[in-house]
């Protein structure tokens, strides 16, 4: 059995990516993996391990959850370091969620939980609004003294319309996953 790694993001245009990317090189000295611009997106639900069989599945309910949901826009208003109330593992653009965003998210994950088809497990903790512009070497930044590692706490106003969302695949390699989108559906 085929089984691929597959989550239903946000895709970001082309403008977006490289505006979040000028930021990126304010902190070329951390230790971090910092994300190409074609791996830039907002992670709606995760699924993981998937057969094609239940791929078959997630097209059809991401089909019909974004034709029941309307365009939007989306505001990242700061870059900090994420998980917040965690030691940083990540360096983060984050936003406020807007009603649309919250309504599109929920849909998504109970539609995608009461599926017979699915073994979809929902997260546990809250949905959290960010892009990831970095991963950071933790054992790296671990070595480095609290007060001698970069701030990472700036104000930023990128906005972009949402148009549609897409089922993607990750494949995990070497230098890091690489993301492609293998399907897109519209928003009304």
């Amino acid at each position: 059995m085929n089984l691929r790694r597959i989550f239903i993001a946000i895709n970001l245009p082309e403008d977006t990516k490289h505006t979040l990317l000028s930021y990126q090189e304010k902190w070329q000295e951390m230790p971090a993996r910092w994300t190409t611009p074609e791996n830039l997106h907002v992670t709606l639900a995760f699924l993981g391990s998937t057969s094609d069989k239940e791929l078959e599945e997630v097209y059809r309910i991401a089909k019909e959850t974004a034709a029941r949901s309307k365009q939007f826009s989306l505001t990242f208003e700061k870059i900090i370091y994420g998980p917040q109330q965690e030691t940083p593992r990540m360096i983060w653009a984050v936003g406020d969620k807007t009603p649309e965003l919250l309504a599109l998210q929920n849909n998504l994950e109970k539609t995608l939980s009461n599926s017979p088809i699915l073994h979809y497990q929902p997260e546990k903790r809250e949905f959290n609004l960010h892009i990831t512009l970095a991963r950071l070497r933790e054992w790296e930044f671990q070595r480095i003294e609290p007060e001698e590692r970069s701030e990472v706490n700036e104000n930023i106003s990128v906005s972009f319309p949402v148009r549609s969302i897409e089922a993607m695949e990750s494949k995990l390699k070497r230098s890091g996953a690489e993301y492609a989108i293998l399907q897109s559906f519209p928003l009304l």
